[in-house]
């Protein structure tokens, strides 16, 4: 199996007990892990599956083939920009509570920098992020997908995370991005997008987002959520 380039340390809880684990990612939409020796895999942690298309038994609760009824914690470090010190490096902690079908998720994002905390509790990272961006002091900077000037969202919706498209490879057509519909429309460029990426995913194209650019507008949005 090919190795990911990306790999946080976690931790998984059911009603069975706490194990340490690793979760493996490529930043885009592939997520791995195992759990009590069984091998689970998804495009997004609320859509774990094991990886051999068998249920294992017993042990787990699934719906629908994915895991849930348990707690799935991780830790991942985010770059952020200072104005006047440069990049630092904070750390991002995260926890989704999947629980039954009625119960639904609940995802709670925590940002730490220098001793502070900013924590978000929303339904996906989109949201969660754009709280945190918008709490932080406005000389830091969050530097990472979802702060990009070429990344863009679908109007009918997105999932929990990896939704998030990205349009580095064709930044003319992106930047005459003005709204949903028409020639210059989200909805008739979106062929054109690169790949799906993740919110906390970073490359070497970065460009902070501005107020004036794509469907989805600028980040942190300041206004509500």
């Amino acid at each position: 199996m090919t190795a990911l380039p990306h790999r946080w340390p976690g931790r998984y809880t059911d009603r069975q007990g706490t194990e340490e684990i690793a979760f493996e990612s490529d930043g885009r939409e592939l997520i791995r892990t195992t759990i009590r020796g069984v091998r689970f895999e998804g495009e997004t942690m609320d859509t774990l599956g094991a990886l051999t298309g068998e249920l294992p038994e017993p042990g787990f609760t699934f719906v629908d083939g994915d895991l849930f009824a348990c707690l799935l914690e991780w830790g991942q470090t985010m770059p952020v920009e200072v104005a006047g010190q440069g990049e630092r490096i904070a750390t991002l902690h995260c926890e989704l509570r999947l629980g039954h079908p009625t119960d639904g998720e609940e995802l709670t994002v925590t940002l730490r920098l220098d001793g502070y905390e900013f924590r978000a509790r929303h339904p996906d990272f989109e949201d969660a992020l754009h709280e945190i961006g918008r709490d932080l002091p406005r000389s830091v900077r969050l530097k990472a997908c979802i702060a990009c000037a070429w990344s863009d969202y679908h109007p009918v919706g997105h999932s929990l995370m990896t939704g998030l498209a990205c349009f580095r490879g064709a930044k003319d057509v992106y930047r005459e991005c003005d709204g949903k519909y028409g020639p210059r429309g989200i909805l008739t460029i979106w062929p054109r997008r690169t790949e799906f990426v993740q919110e906390t995913w970073l490359c070497d194209q970065f460009e902070h987002r501005t107020s004036d650019r794509g469907y989805r507008g600028p980040f942190p949005f300041r206004g509500r959520l």
